[in-house]
């Protein structure tokens, strides 16, 4: 393939950034990440967008890389690092609240290649800017040490891990054809669903299209939390999504949120940061989308996709009530001409016979996340027409 057929620049994965879960241990030192990404599109240059948006403090990435992955089986000379560099230099400092893009680099990439992304944190780090994602594409490893531009990390000094620090996005510079379909939502679509929907897309032979995840574990469309104990459930729509839609080669999302909104209001005699004033009705989550999230997706140009609401019977909160609003809220999305369509999660992992319910070998087993079967069902239920 010619490199004149290289023509735009197309996110090819992404993740969203948001606060950490605030346990005793909130800095590292000396410390090697490392992200295995799997890259969809064939191109001539690469770019990277790290961010400290969650952090209160700057961070400094010492030295960064990026190199193709190579077998075990081949001699380590094969492994071949291009420094990250910003500005030219090797080292960034990112203010607390900001977020940073590399400068680009000349790396041919061939779709379906895996790249390796390396950070080496020489000083104290705050880690405060991360996401926990799950699914057979997301995973990491962070070593003790510097070994960012090692092909193989020490075993006794590495362990794995499904916190994502600082990466955000990848860009690459590719075909005109090319486009990235962003999934935007909290825990559900933090897990395995995305991940399998671009399996689907590539063993289905639609090689254009890029499944960018910016989801966040906890987080509510109409509210956000200001303490510590619930501080990893993120920020409000409002906040993320302008921040999370910044997607080059952006074509729609599809927008799969509230249940958090729903099911966490137990009253201040119960949990003191969880009121019921917060409690929405089905018209406040509609206001929600609308306000927040359509009115920005159409000034950037994206079609938009609603997703339903899944089943939450069994969850330590349900009642009829929420499943009322629940309900209610999953009718305007799949009736609203405010869409240019419906991915109909809900109707996908109920019971046809109790539909508030998942469907038998469809519940995780805590009654509110989907099993693996459940997620790969989700990502069938996506029409084609956005993959194509």
């Amino acid at each position: 393939m010619s490199m004149s057929t290289f023509t735009k620049w197309v996110a090819a994965w992404g993740n969203a950034t948001s606060i950490t879960d605030r346990t005793a241990a909130v800095y590292a030192k000396d410390i090697t990440l490392r992200y295995p990404i799997r890259i969809c599109f064939s191109g001539s240059k690469i770019r990277f967008r790290f961010s400290n948006l969650t952090g209160t403090e700057p961070v400094t990435i010492t030295s960064a890389f990026v190199a193709k992955q190579v077998p075990q089986t081949a001699n380590a000379t094969t492994y071949t690092p291009a420094a990250i560099t910003f500005d030219s230099k090797v080292s960034i400092t990112m203010a607390p609240g900001t977020e940073v893009e590399s400068d680009s680099i000349a790396f041919d990439i061939t779709a379906g290649e895996t790249i390796e992304v390396s950070m080496y944190f020489a000083d104290f780090t705050q880690m405060n800017a991360g996401t926990l994602i799950t699914g057979p594409l997301s995973n990491g490893k962070y070593s003790y040490g510097n070994f960012a531009k090692d092909r193989d990390l020490p075993a006794d000094l590495t362990r794995n891990t499904n916190w994502f620090y600082f990466l955000n996005t990848v860009d690459v510079f590719t075909e005109e054809q090319n486009h990235a379909l962003v999934c935007y939502g909290d825990s559900i679509t933090a897990q395995d669903w995305p991940d399998y929907l671009a399996l689907r897309a590539w063993d289905a032979g639609f090689r254009n299209v890029s499944v960018i995840r910016r989801a966040v574990s906890g987080t509510r469309i109409l509210r956000e939390y200001n303490c510590i104990t619930y501080a990893a459930y993120g920020l409000k729509g409002a906040t993320r999504f302008p921040i999370e839609l910044n997607v080059a080669g952006a074509s729609a999302v599809i927008i799969q949120h509230g249940i958090n909104d729903i099911i966490h209001p137990v009253g201040v005699e119960v949990n003191k940061f969880r009121p019921w004033s917060d409690m929405p009705t089905a018209e406040d989550l509609i206001s929600g989308i609308q306000e927040i999230y359509l009115t920005h997706a159409r000034k950037l140009g994206l079609k938009v996709y609603s997703g339903t609401l899944l089943p939450i019977y069994g969850w330590r909160t349900y009642n009829e009530n929420r499943d009322a609003i629940r309900n209610a809220f999953n009718q305007w999305l799949r009736t609203a001409a405010d869409f240019d369509g419906c991915v109909d999660f809900d109707a996908a992992v109920r019971d046809s016979a109790r539909p508030e319910c998942f469907a038998p070998g469809f519940d995780s087993g805590d009654h509110l996340h989907p099993s693996a079967a459940a997620y790969k069902a989700m990502a069938e239920a996506v029409p084609e027409d956005l993959l194509k």
